[in-house]
């Protein structure tokens, strides 16, 4: 995945590097890194969150005291270690492409929405485009370079043929697999955010940012978080957790800059409601099936036996 941490440095290497005196003397890694750090500064100026440093062992019991305090809406943010946070100031930054939607747009917007209706209409109408798109450029080049696609069934590894390619870019996605329910669901996520994805070790450094609202739904809107790859606008995230807390008193935890914890506080009673869940689950983030769970019904059976709901987009 190229993330935008990444893309930003190779703009700060080309735009600082030609204007240093010398012409077009590359950036030494000290230079870039003063340059990285100014850049963070200034995005902190205008970062809307309080910020406050604590450890990935201590975040949670960090999150409850703020959230006793009744001093705004407490989130946990991944920290240094992960380059999450420096990813979530992008937004505020001094090179951002443009001024940061105003919240109350956001959440205009975000109050209008009937979620996950809306987001499924809204990506059908985004696929639709982009096949007519592709089909105007296929009929003006034929030839033109089409994507690799691999399929695998556990033990071999094909690549598809360019009209299976063809016909793969213009067939309807398929719907993920119901599958047998497990005999034993899979165990809780937990608080993701503040550990490190591959040891499980809790994170030196964490951050507990203080949003100036006493609605926690609203937190993707001060971020304005998300609206790229597969990952919803800011606006879709808040209605979604609106939705989400009205129902299972669902609460916005923590979030790095890809991945999103919700704690519940009720869950599914029977399995026909776990498995409509699960599907909502799937409209709002196709990875939790696609590279997580094997199927609905072990989204569904998660979903009744934990208290912590996962989110990441690739």
């Amino acid at each position: 995945m190229i993330r935008r941490r990444d893309v930003l440095a190779g703009l700060l290497a080309g735009s600082f590097g030609a204007g240093m005196p010398g012409g077009s003397r590359a950036m030494t890694a000290e230079e870039m890194a003063e340059r990285m750090r100014d850049y963070q500064r200034k995005a902190l100026d205008k970062f809307p969150l309080k910020l406050i440093e604590t450890t990935g062992d201590k975040a949670l019991a960090k999150w409850q005291e703020l959230k006793a305090a009744g001093q705004g809406s407490p989130i946990i943010l991944a920290g240094d270690e992960t380059g999450a946070l420096g990813n979530m100031l992008n937004p505020f930054g001094p090179d951002a492409p443009e001024e940061p939607a105003p919240v109350d747009d956001i959440l205009r917007l975000a109050a209008g929405i009937e979620f996950p209706a809306d987001l499924v209409k809204q990506r059908k109408a985004e696929s639709e485009f982009f096949l007519q798109q592709f089909k105007k450029d296929l009929a003006a080049k034929p030839d033109m370079s089409l994507p690799r696609i691999t399929q695998t069934d556990g033990v071999t590894t094909r690549t598809l043929s360019r009209e299976e390619v063809l016909a793969a870019m213009e067939s309807e996605p398929e719907e993920p697999p119901l599958g047998e329910w497990p005999a034993k669901p899979e165990p809780s996520i937990g608080l993701s955010v503040a550990r490190n994805i591959l040891t499980g070790v809790p994170l030196p450094k964490v951050y507990v940012g203080i949003a100036p609202t006493g609605d926690g739904t609203a937190i993707p809107a001060y971020l304005r978080w998300g609206g790229w790859n597969e990952c919803p606008a800011a606006e879709y995230h808040v209605a979604a957790m609106r939705g989400w807390r009205d129902r299972y008193g669902a609460e916005l935890v923590g979030m790095s800059d890809d991945t999103i914890n919700l704690r519940v506080a009720s869950r599914p009673k029977t399995r026909e409601e776990a498995l409509a869940l699960a599907r909502e689950h799937y409209i709002y983030c196709a990875d939790v099936i696609d590279q997580g769970f094997p199927s609905y019904s072990a989204l569904a059976a998660y979903l009744m036996a934990n208290d912590w709901w996962y989110f990441w987009w690739d």
